[in-house]
């Protein structure tokens, strides 16, 4: 009977966990801080963690580990180099959350784009009632048809939102971090080019020594005036501080993030007190996290495991 310890089930929502047992038996934690990660697993056969970090420091006390489950895309969390070293499988699921990240890029622009939020509360506040006119042209909003669309980060995710932006009209232009992506669908061009001509600028790229910091102040002020700024990749690509400033200096029209340098948000996060707070939306990393998105991430780490022990190679990180 294998040993399977959940670190941190809680980050899944309501997924079913008793499916699991076909495998073995089942422990399941909530959470479980670093002090307590040592303790939890040391007689586990099989790990199942999202943002737990797993090392040598926490591992080495256990002698029958064989798989650990990513139950995410993203392993960073994993030192997967001592999991080589000691012949442990490491496992993750990739390309269960492209269409709902990409669905979540269009709300949160959508949000802004068309000023949802003031007109909603213009109609509840009472004050579309007293109005001697059908209408309210108090805030302007444009078209996506026409506008240049900019990509940071041509992969799955990348290319869908470039399809649906086609779909509204828009032209797509893609930057490539890597130097290397080359999609002949959509015209590439040089980071400057990409600043300062997207009207919406989104960014879908994993984080790396090239991305890393990348929308700093100076990059943002190559923006157009009203530019939309997306980050749906990873916090640190942004610098929070530098975007704050940026928004509170009318740099750009807007932005919507759903990632941070830290996560959960600091307190103290210059973004959340900036003067003009519309100019912002923020949502807690939940682009990846519709319903449908998280079964398919739950179904297809059933099969991780399942082909692990079938002696298969899928998904396999180590």
């Amino acid at each position: 009977m294998k040993s399977i310890v959940i670190l941190d089930g809680r980050t899944m929502g309501k997924v079913n966990f008793e499916l699991l047992k076909e495998f073995g038996d089942v422990k399941y934690y909530d959470i479980t801080p670093s002090e307590l990660v040592a303790e939890r697993v040391k007689d586990a056969n099989v790990i199942l963690t999202n943002k737990v970090v797993l090392n040598e420091s926490n591992l080495s006390g256990n002698t029958k580990l064989e798989l650990i489950c990513e139950m995410a895309t993203g392993y960073n969390n994993i030192d997967v180099e001592y999991a080589r070293k000691r012949n442990i499988a490491v496992t993750n699921v990739a390309g269960y959350s492209t269409n709902t990240v990409a669905q979540h890029t269009f709300a949160t622009l959508l949000h802004i784009n068309d000023e949802i939020a003031y007109y909603d509360n213009y109609v509840k506040s009472g004050e579309y009632s007293k109005s001697p006119i059908f209408t309210n042209l108090d805030k302007e909003y444009n078209d996506i048809s026409g506008k240049t669309w900019g990509i940071v980060g041509l992969g799955a995710i990348g290319r869908k939102v470039a399809k649906i932006a086609e779909a509204f009209g828009a032209n797509v232009q893609y930057y490539s971090t890597s130097g290397q992506n080359n999609n002949a669908d959509y015209k590439r061009v040089e980071l400057d080019e990409l600043l300062r001509t997207s009207d919406i600028l989104s960014i879908h790229s994993p984080l790396n020594d090239k991305t890393q910091g990348l929308m700093n102040y100076d990059n943002i002020s190559k923006m157009k005036k009203n530019a939309v700024l997306i980050n749906m990749g990873r916090g640190p690509i942004v610098v929070d501080e530098d975007l704050a400033r940026a928004l509170d200096e009318d740099l750009i029209k807007a932005a919507a993030l759903d990632v941070f340098k830290v996560e959960p948000i600091n307190e103290d996060n210059p973004l959340l007190k900036i003067k003009n707070k519309q100019k912002l939306v923020v949502t807690p990393h939940i682009a990846w996290a519709s319903l449908e998105a998280r079964e398919r991430l739950f179904r297809d780490l059933l099969n991780n495991i399942k082909a692990f022990y079938d002696g298969e190679k899928k998904n396999r990180i180590v």
